[in-house]
């Protein structure tokens, strides 16, 4: 039987560094995901970006259990268990169900290309 006290121990004690690269590489590898959906991309590349992506969302949310394990419930735990689940989800969307979030991408972006921003935000008065 593995004994994962020292993993744990070695997540807790350096949880800044490891945030530090997760939030970032979390939030980058899932808009690549995003970015490749949306431009309807080959499933290789996809899968590709999911992967990556979805390794370091399920890192983060792992990280962030090794703090609950040990009672720690504060703001910034539910707040990167929420970023590391966000980006789990939105990975895994575009791997199940790539049309449909391929379709609410072109809708949002055929909506902001359509708003007049100059006049959206009154700067002609």
């Amino acid at each position: 039987m593995f004994d994962f006290t020292p993993l744990f121990e070695f997540s807790r004690s350096h949880c800044v560094e490891i945030c530090a690269f997760l939030v970032p590489a979390n939030l980058l590898a899932t808009l690549r995901t995003v970015i490749l959906t949306g431009l309807r991309r080959p499933s290789a590349q996809i899968w590709v970006a999911t992967t990556i992506a979805t390794f370091f969302a399920g890192f983060m949310v792992l990280h962030v259990m090794t703090w609950f394990m040990v009672g720690v419930v504060m703001a910034p735990t539910f707040i990167l268990l929420g970023l590391g689940s966000v980006c789990l989800f939105v990975n895994l969307w575009a791997i199940f169900g790539r049309g449909s979030l391929a379709r609410l991408l072109v809708a949002v972006y055929k909506f902001c290309t359509r708003v007049d921003l100059p006049a959206f935000l009154n700067l002609h008065e």
